[in-house]
């Protein structure tokens, strides 16, 4: 009995020390001030380093919004992921899309994000893989062969190691989210996940389901669905229309052959300078007109988003007061901070060419997934995700209907026996940064599994 109590003490003594290590680790990486940050935060904050491969040095690095008040004491946890492949959740989900702050056109303020989805939850962005943004890898040649799976294993070491540091999120619901080519890596993550919590009665990481907005999902109909937006659209010719169905709807939208590659060069030489992740906006190249976003010579832009916010990110994590208070860039990187990596996205290894089965998987295991797309976008439009969700063969629950916020058509869903498609009218790429509000109110029905509101 007395060798019981005693090992009993001792793990006791161990737990405790384990847990104080972590909330030390913790709070050194607690975000004190942001420079340039606005009075009155009401949300704490956290950034760093997590290492995810000791041999090669690799590490990743997170920012953490912490819930507001409204959200409540529990609210869920949710990793935000960006695609590209190689471009940074923190200059695009944190900066200018879901994160509680926006930067402004001088690259030194920063003022509160009104729709931040830590209205509703504890965001976690992570730069990932190694190569995007702060995260890096002692070994070079880690840059050139990063991949699908070895950035979904990465992430899941990321988050396995992440909730050490901060226990206080284990068991919590978790919802991954993300957008473009992270329609890659949510549902393998998900899928990864799941695989990983067979068995386990009260899994740590408490997966409940993931959202995905105009998701790289399949790439034979995301293809079809593209072309057909592109032409219906006016945007490219008949004859380009043909040869890109002719020659590109069997081939990885990654690595396309020679052939497929000329007609996509083709068909983006007559769409001409527009900015294809938002139609009917302007590109940022008149930044005379466009400062603040306010339109200028343009009136009719008085209320569209600013085209050139990737600039100010720009400006902002190189300055290195910034990086001291993200206690990021603490190994001295030789490459100054982008939106994306040239490197890590130019020599992408392995690429499923469908989604399709770990939807299905999924769907199977009860896993919600949410699915939205902003109907302005002709990099992944609305057509593309149609057609592959569409393969799934999946019942319809709920058929195609308009969904309102005050009154007024914010898109429209359909809903599926496994899975809820949603669209965001007048909405590019980047859903939250072009209709910031109707995000939200889409996050918080995803987070409560509500259908979208009808008038």
């Amino acid at each position: 009995m007395a060798h019981e109590v005693a090992a009993a003490l001792v793990l006791l003594v161990l737990s405790v020390s384990v847990a104080a290590a972590a909330l030390g680790d913790q709070e050194s990486d607690r975000i004190r001030e942001l420079p340039g940050q606005p009075a009155k935060v009401s949300f704490s904050q956290y950034s760093g380093y997590v290492t995810v491969n000791q041999a090669h040095g690799r590490a990743l690095f997170y920012w953490l919004g912490g819930a507001g008040p409204a959200a409540g004491p529990i609210a869920p946890l949710v990793l935000w992921l960006n695609g590209g492949p190689g471009c940074s959740s923190v200059g695009y989900g944190a900066s200018e899309e879901v994160g509680p702050f926006r930067i402004r056109p001088d690259g030194k303020t920063l003022f509160l994000n009104p729709n931040s989805w830590n209205k509703a939850a504890n965001l976690l962005f992570l730069e990932s893989p190694a190569g995007v943004g702060f995260s890096y890898t002692n070994k070079t040649l880690d840059l050139y062969v990063a991949g699908d799976v070895r950035t979904a294993l990465d992430t899941y070491a990321f988050l396995v190691n992440w909730l050490e540091r901060f226990p206080q999120y284990k068991y919590r619901e978790f919802y991954i989210a993300g957008e473009s080519y992270a329609g890659h890596y949510v549902p393998q993550l998900a899928q990864l996940i799941y695989e990983q919590n067979k068995g386990i009665q009260n899994p740590t990481i408490n997966l409940k389901g993931f959202l995905v907005g105009n998701a790289v999902t399949d790439d034979y109909h995301d293809y079809l669905g593209t072309f057909e937006y592109w032409w219906t659209h006016g945007l490219i010719s008949d004859n380009t229309y043909h040869n890109l169905k002719t020659t590109c709807l069997l081939e990885s939208s990654e690595h396309p052959s020679p052939e497929c590659a000329k007609n996509l060069n083709i068909a983006s030489t007559e769409e001409g300078n527009i900015d294809p992740y938002s139609l009917y906006t302007k590109p940022c190249n008149n930044t005379a007109s466009l400062k603040l976003g306010l339109g200028g010579r343009y009136p009719w832009l008085s209320r569209a988003y600013d085209p050139c916010t990737e600039r100010y990110s720009n400006i902002y994590y190189n300055r290195p007061e910034v990086q001291i208070a993200m206690h990021a860039n603490t190994t001295g990187i030789q490459y100054p901070w982008k939106t994306c990596s040239d490197i890590v996205g130019s020599y992408w290894a392995d690429s499923p060419k469908s989604m399709l089965p770990i939807y299905q998987e999924l769907i199977a295991a009860g896993i919600r997934i949410w699915v939205f797309s902003g109907d302005t976008d002709a990099v992944v439009p609305v057509t593309a995700t149609r057609y592959s969700i569409d393969a799934l063969k999946l019942p319809t629950l709920v058929n195609w209907y308009p969904w309102y916020d005050h009154g007024k058509v914010g898109g429209w869903s359909q809903v599926y026996k496994g899975l809820t498609l949603v669209t965001v009218t007048g909405a590019g790429h980047e859903v939250p940064l072009h209709r910031p509000r109707e995000a939200l109110i889409l996050f918080r029905h995803f987070l409560q599994n509500i259908p979208m509101p009808t008038q």
